[in-house]
């Protein structure tokens, strides 16, 4: 990623000589060179002068693995320069599988120092992989303990819930005469009158995806869960590659109503379309993650970023800009959102869903014939 610079004919030669005068003006005195620096260390223990310490440059340089929206990374690249004078160089990956996938190819010679956005279920792996540096920052101290991984290589920074984005126009033209009421639970979505006007997303390709089918299974319990997930497969016109690819096709008028994170509901409602959103009762939630990458060349930076995230100002920024819960409970919620205490979860077991993840994908894949 950075390139050293090349060393000239010239300077070799005057190194050559300079060694070769020292040899024979001052026997038994020694020089030790490090690398490419230009500082030469001492070289007599019995100078009355102390050593001093190496005064190379701090760093100011943080090279960032973002599972994040683009515009979301650029504000947050623009900010974090503004308040630390520290530069990011940043990586846009798809997801935050792809990014767990690249570091840990990277393991011998880590590129990133660290790795922001995306569920902390990708960051348990690469923590139990030695992957990641352990690291709790100060300002965790006052977040619930959920929002803190116990063993410090991952901390929870943003807050995500699954919804229901409806878009309205055609609910009213099409379902509203039937009688058919907005649906405010998981369960409103088995009606008949919903076959082939609903989407949602592939277990096997999406991380909402997934969570949807952890949620029922959750809230419903197994077999009631996998009868909840039979049913509403008659009504899915087709599971998308990615949660968000229900919104658009949704707030384009393709679809009624499709499963999706409520906060990217949200920050498309903006933008005019006709569409709203709708946090179900029992509904599950993401802990959106940071973790330091192990190895990476500007470790102290990355914990300056780690600190920078988990403050006040920074978490209404995010609010702001991604309409994500922050973890912080002096910051309030997104704007067109509930307030994140009146959000009735389900009781999902983080660490269970994703010791069952394989064999649910597997039996959700076979079931649905996708």
């Amino acid at each position: 990623m950075f390139q050293k610079p090349k060393a000239r004919t010239l300077s070799l030669l005057l190194t050559a000589s300079f060694m070769l005068t020292t040899v024979l003006t001052a026997c038994g005195t020694s020089t030790n060179t490090q690398g490419s620096s230009s500082t030469p260390a001492p070289t007599s223990s019995a100078s009355s002068e102390p050593v001093k310490a190496s005064t190379a440059p701090e760093s100011k340089k943080l090279v960032v693995y973002a599972a994040l929206n683009e515009d979301d990374i650029v504000q947050i690249q623009k900010k974090f320069k503004e308040d630390t004078g520290i530069e990011i160089e940043y990586l846009r990956l798809s997801g935050a599988g792809e990014a767990s996938t690249r570091i840990q190819a990277e393991k011998a010679n880590p590129k990133a120092d660290i790795f922001v956005g995306g569920s902390v279920e990708f960051y348990e792996p690469l923590a139990q992989q030695g992957l990641l540096e352990k690291y709790t920052s100060p300002n965790a101290k006052d977040l619930e303990s959920r929002f803190n991984d116990p063993k410090g290589f991952w901390q929870g920074w943003y807050m995500g819930v699954l919804g229901i984005v409806l878009n309205k126009d055609r609910f009213q033209k099409e379902l509203a005469p039937k009688g058919i009421k907005e649906p405010t639970t998981w369960d409103d979505l088995l009606d008949p009158a919903y076959k082939g006007l609903f989407l949602t997303s592939n277990p096997a390709t999406a991380g909402g995806g997934y969570i949807f089918v952890a949620d029922q299974l959750f809230r419903l319990g197994d077999e009631k869960g996998w009868d909840y997930l039979k049913k509403l497969n008659t009504n899915v016109h087709h599971y998308t590659p990615a949660a968000g690819d229900g919104i658009t096709l949704t707030a384009t008028g393709e679809f009624v109503a499709a499963m999706s994170w409520a906060h990217d509901i949200v920050k498309s409602a903006q933008k005019g379309y006709p569409i709203k959103v709708i946090v179900p009762d029992q509904t599950a939630f993401e802990i959106g993650g940071v973790g330091i990458v192990k190895g990476g060349a500007n470790t102290e930076n990355a914990k300056k970023f780690e600190d920078w995230l988990l403050t006040k100002p920074i978490g209404e920024m995010n609010t702001k800009m991604s309409n994500r819960y922050s973890v912080r409970k002096d910051v309030a919620p997104p704007e067109g959102m509930i307030k994140i205490e009146d959000v009735k979860l389900a009781n999902y077991d983080r660490d269970k869903a994703a010791q069952m993840k394989a064999d649910v994908v597997k039996k959700f894949t076979e079931m649905t014939g996708k």
